[in-house]
C-alpha cells in the first residue's frame, strides 16, 4: 500500500479517537478502569501508528531506491544511444572525408593532364602557324603560275578566259538541264508509285467494303394490264379518262399496239412514279372515270411523298446520322427519284457517304462528319428543277438555312471546285464523289459526246510541236503521244508530257485522273556490205 494513503488512514483515525477521548471526559460518564483502557487503548494505537510510519518510510525508501536505479539505467541506455549515434556520424564524416580527398586527388590530375595538353596544344599551333606560312607562299607561286599558264591558254586557243569560261558554261548548262530533266522524272516517277500505292491501298479498302448495284432508270415507266379492253376504258369516252390523268399527274400515258401494256413518259421521277402507282390502283380497283383519278392521284401523291421521308430516314438511319432538319430529310429522300447520267442520286451520295467514312477511318480522323459531308454533297440536285441556280449553289443555301456545319457548307461548294476546299473532309467528298461517279458502270452518256470528248483530248495533245500522232485510250483516262524522235529528246519528252497534263487541266472538266504517256522511240539501222 501507498505510504502516504496510511498516514492519512491513521492520522483520520487518531482524530475520531482523539475526539471520542475529549467527548468520554467532557461528560464525566466514564470509570477509572474505563480511562486506562481508554489510555491503553491510545497507547496501542500510538504504537501501531509508528510501525506503520516505519514501515511506510521503509517502502519509501526502497521505492526511491529502485526509481534511482531505473533512472540510472536510463541514463546510462540514452548515454549508450547517444555515443553510438556519435560513433555513426564520426564514421560518416570519415568516409566524406576519405571521398574528398580522392577528388582532390582526381583533380590534380586532371589539371596536370591538361597542363600536358596546353603545353602539347602550344607546339602545334606553333607547328600548324609555320605550316599556314608555307601554304601561303605556296598558293601565291600557284596563282603565279596559273596566270602564267592562262595567258599561255589565251594565246593557244586565240580567246580570253571569259570566253572560254562562258562557253563551258553553256555546254555544261545543257548536260545539266538533261541531268535535272531525268533527275525530275525519276524523282516523279518514284513520289508517284508511293503515293500510287497507298492512294490505291486505300482506295481499294473502302471499295472492298463497300459495292453497290447501279441501275440505271429510264424517262419512261410501263404498267401491265390484265387485257386490252383495259385499254379503252383507261382512254374513256372521247378520251376524258386519259386526259383527266394526265393533267393530274403532269405526264404524258402513251397507249400503243404494245400487248396489255401502257407507257408513262415523264422527266420527273416523282411524278412518274405517282402516275404509275395511281394507274397501277385504278386497273386493280377497276373505277375509271375523272372523279375517281382525282381522288386515286390525290392519295398517291401524300403515299409517294410519304415513300420519300421514309427514303431519307432510312438513308440517314444506315449511316448513322443525327441532327440532321426534317426538312433536309424529305430532300434526301427525294434524291431517290433523281438520276444523273442515269445514275441514282440517292444511292450515289450514300456511296459517297460510306466511302468518306471508310477513307476518313483509314486517316484515323472521326467518320460521322465526313459521312455528313458526302450525303448532302449534292442535296441541291434535289430542287434544282425548281430553283434558279447551279446544284452546288442551292445545296449550299440548303444546307445553310437548315444550319448545318461549316464542314459540310465547303464541302458542298468545293466537290466542283467552285470554292477552294479548306477541311479535310471536303477533300474525301470530292474525291469519293470522283471514285463513285467515274467507276466503270455508274453512269451512261451518249456516243456522240463520249467520241467529241475524246477527239478534244486528242486536239489538245497533237497542238504541241513535235507530236506525230496521239491516241485517247480507255475510255478517255489516258492519253498516249508518240512524238518525232529527230525534234523531241528524252528530256523535253519528259517537259512534254508535264505541259500537255497542264493544258488538259486548264482547258477541260473531267472525273477522275487522265494519265500522259509520252513515248520517243528512235531506230538506228546499218547495212553490211
Amino acid at each position: 500500500m501507498n505510504p502516504n494513503v496510511l498516514m492519512l488512514v491513521a492520522g483520520g483515525v487518531g482524530a475520531v479517537v482523539a475526539a471520542l477521548v475529549v467527548s468520554f471526559i467532557s461528560s464525566k460518564k466514564f470509570s477509572q478502569k474505563q480511562a486506562e483502557a481508554l489510555e491503553s487503548a491510545r497507547k496501542e494505537f500510538d504504537e501501531r501508528v509508528r510501525q506503520m510510519e516505519a514501515a511506510s518510510e521503509k517502502e519509501l525508501g526502497r521505492r526511491m531506491k529502485e526509481a534511482e536505479v531505473a533512472q540510472k539505467a536510463e541514463i546510462l541506455r540514452q548515454r549508450e544511444d547517444i555515443e553510438r549515434e556519435n560513433r555513426s556520424r564520426v564514421e560518416e564524416i570519415q568516409k566524406m572525408e576519405r571521398r574528398i580527398l580522392q577528388r582532390e586527388e582526381t583533380l590534380d590530375k586532371r589539371r596536370e593532364s591538361l597542363d600536358s595538353k596546353e603545353g602539347t596544344l602550344a607546339q602545334r599551333e606553333q607547328r600548324l602557324g609555320e605550316r599556314e606560312e608555307e601554304v601561303r607562299q605556296e598558293l601565291a607561286r600557284y596563282k603565279e603560275l596559273q596566270g602564267q599558264e592562262i595567258q599561255k591558254l589565251e594565246e593557244v586557243a586565240g580567246m580570253s578566259a571569259e570566253s572560254a569560261k562562258q562557253e563551258l558554261m553553256d555546254r555544261f548548262l545543257d548536260e545539266a538541264k538533261q541531268d535535272i530533266a531525268a533527275t525530275i522524272q525519276r524523282m516523279e516517277q518514284t513520289a508517284k508509285e508511293n503515293v500510287e500505292r497507298e492512294a490505291q491501298k486505300m482506295v481499294a479498302l473502302a471499295v472492298e467494303r463497300y459495292s453497290n448495284d447501279h441501275i440505271a432508270e429510264s424517262v419512261v415507266s410501263v404498267v401491265d394490264l390484265p387485257s386490252d379492253e383495259m385499254k379503252g376504258r383507261i382512254i374513256g369516252r372521247e378520251g376524258r379518262n386519259i386526259r383527266a390523268l394526265e393533267m393530274a399527274t403532269g405526264v404524258d400515258v402513251i397507249i400503243d399496239d404494245t400487248p396489255e401494256a401502257v407507257v408513262i413518259s415523264c422527266f420527273d421521277n416523282v411524278r412518274r412514279e405517282t402516275a404509275r402507282l395511281s394507274l397501277e390502283l385504278l386497273v386493280h380497283d377497276g373505277r375509271i372515270h375523272p372523279g375517281r383519278i382525282e381522288d386515286v392521284v390525290s392519295k398517291t401523291r401524300k403515299e409517294v411523298d410519304g415513300r420519300i421521308r421514309e427514303a431519307g430516314e432510312q438513308a440517314i438511319f444506315e449511316l448513322g446520322l443525327e441532327g440532321i432538319h426534317t426538312e433536309l430529310v424529305w430532300l434526301i429522300g427525294r434524291l431517290h427519284y433523281r438520276t444523273s447520267y442515269r445514275q441514282n442520286i440517292l444511292l450515289h451520295s450514300k456511296e459517297v457517304a460510306h466511302l468518306c467514312g471508310m477513307l476518313a477511318s483509314e486517316l484515323r480522323i472521326d467518320p460521322t462528319m465526313a459521312k455528313r459531308a458526302g450525303l448532302l454533297h449534292d442535296i441541291g440536285k434535289a430542287a434544282t428543277h425548281e430553283v434558279e441556280g447551279s446544284h452546288v449553289q442551292i445545296g449550299y443555301d440548303l444546307a445553310k438555312r437548315y444550319n448545318e456545319p461549316d464542314q459540310v457548307l465547303n464541302a458542298i461548294m468545293s466537290h466542283h471546285e467552285d470554292e477552294e476546299a479548306n477541311c479535310i473532309e471536303s477533300v474525301l467528298v470530292k474525291a469519293a464523289d470522283t471514285l463513285s461517279a467515274a467507276r466503270p458502270g455508274a453512269r451512261r452518256e451518249m456516243v456522240q459526246s463520249y467520241i467529241k470528248r475524246l477527239e478534244a483530248l486528242e486536239g489538245i495533245a497533237e497542238s504541241f510541236k513535235g507530236v506525230e500522232k496521239c491516241y485517247a485510250i480507255q475510255a478517255g483516262r489516258e492519253i498516249r503521244v508518240a512524238v518525232t524522235p529527230d525534234e523531241i529528246t528524252d528530256a523535253q519528252a519528259s517537259f512534254l508530257a508535264r505541259d500537255i497534263a497542264k493544258r488538259i487541266e486548264e482547258e477541260r472538266t473531267y472525273p477522275g485522273e487522265i494519265l500522259v504517256t509520252v513515248i520517243r522511240e528512235t531506230r538506228h539501222t546499218a547495212t553490211a556490205r
